[in-house]
């Protein structure tokens, strides 16, 4: 130990001469040196002591402290054990806050302890530290990195369910991002521009990345039950051309946008969504799924128990994110499948009483009655209800311009009728009088 702290001495002596010369290279050297020989002692006490004091030095050079904090990262992974390790991160920490020229290790330090803290169960813990960091302002730091790190910060609130804060970190990544052309050449950096360091080796590639991203959409969307966008996620996953080209993992996936299709309210993105679907050439792979979205489109009333008992050991198997669809998505689907079915009716009824409506629905009268009204105040249909005559009229109330306009047409068309008559009258009059005068 008096070896060791004689040789720190004598370097720090070194380092001293070499800060006050305006040397880089001697200075770095001799810190970077001070760190190994603490390292190679084992004696993480004084490695940590040494890092505090070289980085409070009056003048202490930018380079000489990027060099530092570089090098003691590098310790982090040798530690012998998980206090020792905390200890390290903490003062490197320290060390690096506030500097923007080492931004990027601080960063990757709190990625670190955050992911020890998850280790250890506290969860809360870790979100908190990552939410500190915001890596989308970090210049130099590769896109690749950037976006996992935030994707690590989505996935920690998830966690521990702040659905809220998730929804507002995801939105710092834009899908667009992920469509990038990555095989064109880089440019290289004018002089002046900042150089973009190049990603760690273990962080994922932007395509595994964008199945993650999605991934925790799903997570999010699933939350709320919002189901249509649940499906463009997997949609997008589905897109991915090492899923594409795998049956095994395109299968899955797009049972699911089947389902999530169906399962999703009936509007124009869904309409679009179903058709685009349906032309898909790989969706013939899963007969069944075809003929369950050809159903949705046909204007003719699906029979609810029939539907259920066909695809009922279907809906129970599916799992989204390790569980089951659940009783509430079963509830959906029976909803989804009366809501089309009264649309159904709509085309082909301009009044029908309610009875008849709900014998068609299989539903009793109060029940085909809240579903039918559900959709009016929803805006999905315009209907209006007779309750004492128990009629359901679909026909839309016109408004006075639209009355007048019909009937300015039909004037003119009758206008055009008695023109045409007595073009054919006066005709046959000229025609008869030729006769008569040969």
């Amino acid at each position: 130990m008096a070896n060791l702290d004689a040789a720190i001495e004598q370097l720090l002596n070194v380092e001293k001469q070499m800060r006050l010369a305006g040397d880089v290279a001697g200075t770095r050297k001799a810190v970077t040196d001070i760190l190994q020989l603490c390292f190679d002692a084992r004696a993480w006490k004084t490695l940590n002591d040494q890092i505090v004091v070289l980085s409070k030095r009056r003048g202490q050079l930018k380079q000489a402290v990027t060099a530092m904090v570089q090098q003691a990262m590098q310790y982090i992974d040798e530690t012998p054990d998980v206090e020792t390790r905390i200890e390290l991160i903490k003062t490197l920490n320290s060390v690096s806050a506030g500097k923007i020229y080492v931004e990027i290790e601080r960063a990757r330090l709190i990625k670190k302890l955050a992911k020890i803290k998850e280790d250890q169960g506290h969860i809360a813990e870790a979100a908190d530290l990552m939410q500190e960091i915001a890596v989308e302002t970090f210049g130099a730091m590769a896109k690749t990195e950037k976006i996992a790190f935030i994707l690590e910060q989505v996935r920690l609130c998830l966690d521990r369910e702040d659905y809220v804060r998730a929804q507002i970190l995801s939105r710092k990544i834009s899908p667009r991002v992920f469509d990038a052309d990555t095989s064109k050449e880089k440019k290289k950096p004018k002089e002046g521009d900042n150089v973009v360091e190049e990603a760690p080796a273990d962080i994922p590639s932007l395509l595994e990345l964008k199945q993650i991203y999605y991934e925790l959409m799903i997570r999010y969307y699933s939350h709320n039950n919002d189901y249509l966008e649940i499906c463009r996620c997997y949609k997008s996953i589905y897109e991915i051309p090492s899923v594409k080209e795998d049956p095994a993992k395109w299968t899955p996936i797009l049972r699911k946008i089947c389902w999530y299709l169906v399962l999703a309210p009936h509007d124009p993105m869904q309409s679009s969504l179903l058709n685009s679907t349906l032309e898909d050439k790989n969706l013939s792979e899963i007969p069944n799924f075809k003929l369950l979205l050809k159903q949705l489109i046909t204007m003719e009333v699906i029979q609810w128990t029939t539907l259920w008992d066909t695809y009922k050991n279907d809906f129970e198997n599916e799992k989204t994110s390790g569980e089951s669809l659940g009783e509430k998505a079963a509830e959906d689907l029976k909803q989804r499948i009366i809501e089309h079915n009264i649309l159904v009716v709509s085309k082909y009824y301009a009044r029908i009483t309610l009875k008849r409506l709900a014998e068609l629905l299989c539903l009793s009268v109060q029940e085909a009655e809240k579903h039918l009204s559900d959709m009016v105040v929803s805006k999905a249909l315009v209907a209006k209800i007779d309750r004492p005559m128990g009629i359901v009229c679909f026909q839309t109330a016109k408004d006075s311009n639209d009355i007048l306009n019909s009937w300015a047409a039909n004037l003119d068309k009758l206008l055009d009728l008695v023109e045409k008559s007595c073009h054919q009258i006066h005709k046959e009059t000229m025609v008869h009088k030729a006769a008569l005068k040969v």
